[in-house]
């Protein structure tokens, strides 16, 4: 297999960190998206919405979207387990997972393409004014989170899983591109658990 792949990038690096928990090692083809490599002809023919990553199975198909990848990968390396032992937990954490996917990364990600300067050729136009009231609203959902991690050590509950390495990235980029420190928000709970993700050894994966 071969994963098409980006780093720093929120999404591949959810992948990396998912692989890294679960000692997987794959055949990287790094795309330049500085570069503008994702929307040549060569990626397009890969993924024709030019998005990362991407994983090429050993029989040629192509699978796309970060968690649909994830979970191809779980079922080829069932542990440790990320994404949940049977249905009711993983129904949770779907939806654990699904939240900070919509509610913390895709709002971070909006912000960021709209706002920031180095984007401004990935992001063409870019809408200044959407992308500070992202930020006020990644604020927000920020706080939400805070308050889930005070009454859980985990973004879905009592153990790590996928929904922390979703959150982890998706933190990370608002941390790297929006400067956002939650315990400079008050946001105590959320740096807490920030910090103990980043001391995992996945953490750098994908960086």
């Amino acid at each position: 297999m071969k994963l098409y792949t980006a780093p720093r990038a929120p999404n591949p690096r959810r992948v990396a960190m998912f692989m890294a928990e679960k000692g997987i090692d794959m055949d990287l083809q790094l795309v330049d998206l500085g570069k503008g490599e994702h929307r040549s002809e060569a990626y397009l023919a890969v993924n024709p919405f030019g998005r990362l990553p991407a994983l090429e199975l050993d029989d040629g198909r192509i699978l796309c979207e970060t968690r649909a990848i994830c979970t191809y990968l779980e079922g080829l390396h069932p542990g440790p387990n990320l994404m949940g032992e049977g249905y009711e937990e993983r129904a949770f954490i779907e939806m654990a997972d699904r939240r900070v996917e919509l509610h913390l990364l895709a709002i971070a990600a909006n912000s960021i393409r709209h706002s920031h300067p180095g984007f401004a050729a990935l992001e063409n136009p870019q809408f200044q004014d959407f992308g500070a009231s992202q930020a006020g609203k990644f604020r927000d959902n920020a706080l939400w989170l805070d308050g889930v991690l005070a009454g859980q050590p985990y973004v879905a509950g009592g153990r790590f899983t996928i929904a922390d390495i979703t959150a982890f990235c998706g933190m990370e980029f608002a941390r790297g591109l929006m400067k956002f420190r939650p315990a400079e928000h008050g946001m105590a709970h959320l740096q807490a658990w920030r910090d103990r993700i980043a001391a995992r050894t996945s953490a750098t994966a994908g960086t």
